[in-house]
């Protein structure tokens, strides 16, 4: 059996509060235990979205009676709130800036906004900016006007790494993340996983051209992270006439990687790097102890969503043959997982912020 430490997610969705029918803090974490993933990060834009100290202790209360692995919550940077978000930050992962697509509360109109947050947000603490393209090279633009860490949420395009390439070049602070869906798809996959329901290849950023994952992977050395962006929608949801874009990713992505490894095209070390070490460093993430997950490199099998634990019930990774099977999870010295079955119990889980 081969020990690895246990993998951060950086970047995964709960659904709670507000569509707990999809996945909450119990069977996220258990899907994250399940895939070897033994500390996540949530993302704030839930219903309500998670951007007040009311919001914050509701999300935080859920989690604190049902989440199964170790984790902390993100804020969300909205356009009055950088007074109240800078108050609360010793209290959660990080700040999200969504600069596309999104709606309600953490919507920001204008680069003002963005300022306020910018200028406020304690420096030690990141600021992680949804941004594509021509926002992402604005977000950078703010990092370097004030100065500070921004990291960019999943990166999928050629003109993103090279810019995230050239900005670290200049000695700019900046890092960023990829999620498996932009490393192992293409667009050219969406009929494959659609299986004539067009909606189950909806995700955000969306699935790009071979072009831009042969550079993701030609500019690995840029890459600071890997994240799922784990966004589950259950298939009634993404077979309607209005689709949520999303796919959930905490069950696949070791065996992706594990896979990839065994093709010459990652290494083990690369896995622990942005996996354990980078998310670390740039969460400012305490080390889990007696904490580590086994695998057997050799087993080879197919990913099955009926196999799954989350709650979304698929997988756009249906019927991919895999190698690399996790075996057991172990989480501050007590089993959590093994031989397919979570053990850790609802509230095992610690804020890593109260900690």
């Amino acid at each position: 059996m081969l020990r690895l430490p246990g993998l951060i997610d950086p970047h995964v969705h709960m659904r709670e509060p507000g569509a707990t029918h999809k996945e909450d803090w119990d069977s996220g974490t258990s899907a994250a235990l399940a895939g070897g993933v033994t500390l996540v990060l949530a993302m704030p834009n839930t219903r309500p979205p998670i951007f007040d100290e009311n919001t914050l202790d509701l999300a935080l209360a859920a989690a604190r009676t049902k989440a199964r692995c170790d984790y902390a919550q993100f804020l969300g940077a909205g356009p009055q709130n950088a007074a109240e978000t800078t108050r609360l930050a010793p209290r959660a992962a990080g700040l999200k800036m969504y600069l596309d697509q999104t709606y309600g509360e953490l919507r920001l109109d204008s680069m003002s906004l963005w300022q306020d947050h910018f200028k406020s947000w304690p420096k030690e603490r990141p600021i992680v900016t949804h941004s594509e393209s021509r926002s992402m090279a604005a977000a950078i633009l703010m990092a370097a006007i004030y100065d500070r860490l921004v990291h960019i949420a999943h990166i999928s395009l050629k003109e993103e790494v090279l810019l995230v390439k050239a900005a670290k070049e200049r000695g700019l602070k900046v890092t960023c993340e990829v999620c498996p869906q932009h490393l192992f798809l293409t667009k050219e996959d969406i009929p494959a996983i659609s299986l004539s329901h067009p909606g189950r290849g909806e995700v955000r950023p969306r699935l790009a051209a071979k072009e831009d994952v042969e550079a993701l992977w030609a500019n690995l050395d840029v890459i600071d992270c890997f994240a799922t962006d784990h966004a589950p929608h259950t298939l009634e949801e993404k077979d309607g006439e209005n689709p949520p874009p999303g796919f959930p990713g905490l069950e696949t992505l070791l065996p992706l990687l594990l896979t990839a490894v065994g093709e010459g095209r990652l290494t083990l070390d690369d896995i622990i790097q942005r996996s354990v070490i980078n998310p670390r460093k740039i969460f400012s993430l305490p080390e889990q102890p007696d904490t580590w997950i086994e695998v057997d490199e050799d087993a080879g099998y197919e990913i099955h969503a009926g196999e799954m634990h989350s709650r979304c019930g698929w997988t756009p990774f249906e019927g991919w043959k895999v190698k690399g099977r996790l075996t057991r999870v172990v989480l501050r010295g007590k089993e959590a997982f093994k031989d397919g079955k979570v053990l850790a119990h609802p509230g095992d889980g610690r804020n890593i912020r109260e900690i």
